[in-house]
């Protein structure tokens, strides 16, 4: 393939991502059962395999831990830069990944020492988060949630509690006012153009996005708070306000929903699993575990679409031509045999790939952030509705139709109803 894209004639050679062994990412089996797909890729391809986008469009999975440690070490080989991609001349207009692939001046596609200083705005920004306020914070957000529907005895979770309470911490740490209407639509929007579902917009959610969050830098600009948008606007960096916008959506996009998945697969985890079920009222330690665990086998961001191959190369066997996209399979990596070879995920050290490596990785402090909202969430739910339980059979639970997150249509619950 080269810059101008395949002709329509051409027969794909041997290893492009178009030849006829690329697999659909997508359908109900991918969507319940990914990691069966990943084992049946894994075997018939090895550690990068070809598959089909949206719309038939080639790009290469890399499912092996040590490739996609390779792959996000080396960003002189493979770049976060979309604009190098050689099949742009094949993307229509309303191509329903385009929110995650279309090049943005954000800190995403920055690439060498324009990144650096965009991440270094960034990381300073969360730096200046205090995490036993943001601790406070969620706990008191969650008190009222859970007061909500205490009284009810049931509660649709995903809805009610796991989406709504880091949507709501992370907008109040970048100074936006709780409880506003335009407030509630931004964190809808934010799931469309992360994970919309059918007869949803994500490119028309996007753009409503970005202009909420050019309100807010205006808004900051002329009152400047405690937070974090507004400490991106003071920092020497000197960003642009098109910039802080682009990052603000970047920041706030990425510890909502995955955070809120996060939660939800955690609860999903405690509630269906023995291992949990003698101690979890009460028990931190068993809470932390299951947090651990999820980032193993159910980790939020299945898949991260992308980088872009920089010049011709080699990656697992694979030839890689120049402007190539590679789709990271991060949950495939995280459950490779090569390094877990009897099939046994030790849950108990943090070595997964949930939030990328390298230097486009989650800018510290994110990951200990997301980790306060995820952790206050499960446990005050769980001290103030200790007899929680699925209010369905646990295979009647099902997952979102998403290639890149992994998080629960619903999940029901039932517990002895609290008078407030």
């Amino acid at each position: 393939m080269n810059g101008t894209g395949p002709s329509s004639a051409d027969t794909p050679p041997p290893g492009c991502p178009a030849h006829p062994g690329a697999v659909r990412l997508g359908g109900l089996e991918y969507q319940q059962t990914p990691s069966q797909l990943y084992r049946t890729l894994r075997r018939e391809h090895g550690p990068i395999a070809p598959v089909l986008l949206d719309g038939d469009i080639p790009a290469w999975l890399v499912l092996g831990y040590a490739e996609v440690s390779y792959v996000t070490s080396h960003d002189e080989l493979f770049a976060r830069d979309s604009r190098r991609w050689n099949q742009w001349p094949n993307i229509p207009e309303d191509w329903p990944l385009l929110p995650f692939v279309g090049y943005q001046p954000s800190v995403l596609f920055t690439e060498g020492e324009e990144h650096q200083r965009r991440a270094g705005v960034i990381t300073e920004a969360l730096e200046g988060v205090d995490q036993f306020e943001l601790a406070r914070d969620c706990q008191a957000i969650a008190d009222e949630l859970i007061s909500s529907f205490a009284g009810s005895g049931r509660a649709e979770l995903m809805s009610a509690y796991a989406h709504t309470l880091p949507a709501r911490a992370v907008v109040q740490m970048c100074g936006m006012p709780l409880g506003g209407e335009d407030t509630h639509r931004l964190v809808d929007d934010l799931r469309i153009s992360l994970d919309a579902a059918e007869g949803e917009d994500p490119i028309a959610a996007y753009g409503r996005v970005g202009a909420r969050l050019t309100q807010l830098v205006k808004e900051k600009r002329e009152r400047p708070g405690p937070d974090v948008t507004t400490r991106m606007l003071q920092h020497p960096a000197g960003l642009t306000d098109e910039e802080i916008v682009q990052d603000l959506i970047s920041v706030i996009a990425a510890a909502q929903q995955p955070t809120a998945n996060w939660i939800c697969n955690t609860l999903r985890l405690l509630l269906t699993d023995e291992r949990f079920a003698l101690n979890v009222s009460g028990g931190r330690l068993s809470v932390g575990e299951a947090l651990n665990e999820v980032l193993w086998l159910d980790t939020p961001t299945q898949n991260f679409i992308g980088r872009w191959a920089v010049r011709d190369t080699q990656l697992g066997g694979r030839r890689i031509e120049a402007g190539d996209c590679l789709v990271l399979g991060l949950a495939a990596a995280n459950t490779d045999p090569q390094i877990w070879p009897e099939s046994h995920v030790g849950a108990e050290n943090a070595a997964h790939l949930s939030f990328s490596n390298g230097e486009h990785r989650c800018p510290y402090p994110a990951p200990l952030l997301a980790d306060v909202m995820a952790r206050t969430a499960v446990e005050t739910l769980l001290e103030r509705l200790p007899d929680l339980v699925l209010a369905v059979e646990p295979e009647e639970l099902t997952w979102r139709p998403s290639i890149w997150m992994r998080g629960l249509t619903a999940l029901p619950v039932e517990f002895t109803p609290v008078v407030q």
